[in-house]
């Protein structure tokens, strides 16, 4: 009996340390005012943390991990390659993140570049025109549908965000109306992508491989990976500061391998304070599970 009881002992104190990580993530969601969706898992245990996991959010630029995997999916189709050559003009430019609006119209780039660049700058020039080589958002939304995840949808180019943007009396009056999402996903949706990817199960093995590189290639690292050691970050961020800041990613270690998704929304405050509490939760999550 005595033995029993320690080992109901044991297994609660287990169970209760994913708890204590999640009341200190809590914590730190409660310091900002904003709307928070956070998923975390363990891939060798399948241990969870879910905060808001479920919840429909704006992705803003993560939605170009489904983007970035419906590409490759045609590709192992035969529809294009990633040595394809793309030729730039002047309409394909988009505002915002990326340098593809920077260079001389005429420049020759391959889907390799494109994707590469729509991932680790968040070039949205780069993201219309995968967008335009895939077909539209059409294909994204029913790979998503394929893969069972009910809360993930492309809405719409970049083109017509910010056409829907400019039109807006004020940018925070066009976040409020949350009319004109940039793509939908929760936390869990986002998560089980990843997941994917890692497990070389998005698509096949070898696509899987290379999106998990540009995923490491990932040039933003002012959340997730800020205060993160131990752990190699590749991950996607989507932004439109300072009303959200997300970021989603896979953290890699020899010990163990995390899916990690923080989306926000509502966050009226300073954009750098939002982004510092997201790079705070990494760093709990990576000290947690890296010691």
């Amino acid at each position: 009996m005595r033995h029993l009881v320690l080992l109901f002992l044991t297994a609660s104190l287990l169970a209760a340390e994913p708890t204590r990580l999640q009341q200190n993530i809590e914590r730190i969601t409660r310091s900002v005012n904003a709307q928070w969706g956070i998923y975390v898992k363990v891939l060798e245990t399948g241990e969870e943390i879910a905060i808001n996991a479920d919840q429909q959010m704006d992705t803003m630029s993560t939605i170009k991990i489904p983007l970035m995997i419906e590409a490759f999916r045609q590709m192992e189709a035969g529809k294009f390659a990633l040595t394809d050559k793309v030729v730039l003009t002047e309409a394909m430019k988009r505002p915002g993140t990326g340098v593809l609006r920077s260079l001389e119209p005429g420049a020759t780039i391959t889907i390799k570049d494109v994707l590469t660049l729509m991932t680790i700058v968040s070039d949205n020039t780069a993201t219309d025109i995968m967008f335009d080589q895939v077909g539209g958002v059409q294909p994204v939304n029913a790979l998503m549908t394929t893969y069972g995840l009910k809360a993930t949808r492309a809405t719409a180019p970049s083109s017509e965000w910010f056409a829907a943007l400019r039109a807006a009396p004020s940018a925070a009056d066009f976040h409020r109306e949350a009319k004109h999402p940039y793509g939908l996903s929760s936390p869990r949706d986002m998560g089980v992508l990843l997941e994917k990817i890692f497990r070389g199960q998005a698509v096949s093995k070898e696509a899987s491989e290379t999106m998990l590189k540009m995923l490491r290639g990932q040039v933003y690292s002012s959340r997730l990976p800020k205060y993160v050691t131990g752990f190699r970050v590749a991950h996607k961020t989507g932004d439109f500061l300072p009303y959200i800041g997300n970021d989603v990613g896979i953290f890699e270690s020899d010990k163990c391998n995390l899916v990690v998704c923080v989306f926000t929304a509502n966050h009226f405050g300073v954009g750098a304070q939002l982004e510092d509490a997201i790079a705070r939760i990494g760093e709990l999550i990576a000290n947690h599970y890296g010691t």
